[in-house]
């Protein structure tokens, strides 16, 4: 066990050791077994020991493990100042909307899933921040049009094609990403910035390269690699000449 924790020292920030890499990727099978079982069910998760509920029909953050690094690259708001606005995209279980309220903003969670919506208004009760979190349900920026933010948090679908139903709605989309990346101007507040997570398991240089010719800079301020897959968080922001 020794040896793996000290294999393991740099899976944030680094590459892991390659070691560390085929021992995790050996063991992913027996993992993916257990994990399964708490996939499509009702379940109580903890995130960063943040308790979660998660509906069967919604996205499990803990499972699937891009939520984690997303909600720790969440920027603290300075103190003193009133509390800023923050939007979480795309929210699933509302992890995003509770770490982002716990860290001081007003947040407004966003699904095109009714049970996700649902899922947030049980998390903002069960966290106590449901004076700071408001659930809304429509597709993408509709829900917030006219209102801007000053962080926008997205988990995007990583894989092109249709959803067959509402969990799979978490995974697979047609054109989200390029709606993203063309309203994402729009709600954005002055100096306002988003922080987008992607994967190499899916389509990430396809929505990098949407962003940056949307006129956005990109930055990547988290990268955690997992052994089988390696998740980078990215900060985005009006270029200079947008």
């Amino acid at each position: 066990m020794d040896t793996i924790a000290s294999l393991r020292s740099d899976a944030v920030g680094r590459p892991l050791h390659p070691a560390a890499r085929w021992l995790l990727r050996r063991s992913l099978p027996l993992q993916r077994v257990v994990l399964r079982r708490r996939v499509g069910r009702l379940v109580i998760e903890r995130l960063d020991g943040v308790p979660l509920v998660i509906l069967p029909e919604v996205f499990n953050p803990v499972v699937f493990r891009t939520t984690g690094p997303l909600v720790r690259s969440i920027p603290v708001p300075p103190p003193g100042a009133p509390r800023p606005r923050a939007l979480d995209m795309g929210t699933g279980s509302g992890a995003g909307a509770v770490f982002a309220a716990r860290a001081g903003y007003e947040v407004v969670a966003v699904d095109i899933n009714e049970a996700a919506v649902r899922c947030v208004r049980i998390n903002a009760l069960l966290n106590g921040l449901h004076d700071h979190i408001e659930a809304r349900h429509g597709d993408l920026f509709a829900p917030v049009e006219g209102q801007r933010f000053d962080l926008v948090l997205f988990n995007p679908p990583f894989f092109r094609g249709s959803p067959r139903n509402a969990l799979d709605m978490a995974w697979r989309s047609v054109d989200v990403l390029e709606r993203f990346a063309d309203g994402l101007a729009g709600v954005l507040g002055p100096g306002g910035r988003a922080r987008v997570v992607l994967s190499t398991d899916g389509a990430c240089a396809a929505l990098l390269a949407t962003l940056s010719a949307a006129g956005f800079d990109l930055e990547p301020v988290y990268r955690r690699d997992l052994g089988n897959e390696i998740v980078t968080v990215h900060d985005v922001r009006r270029g200079r000449g947008a």
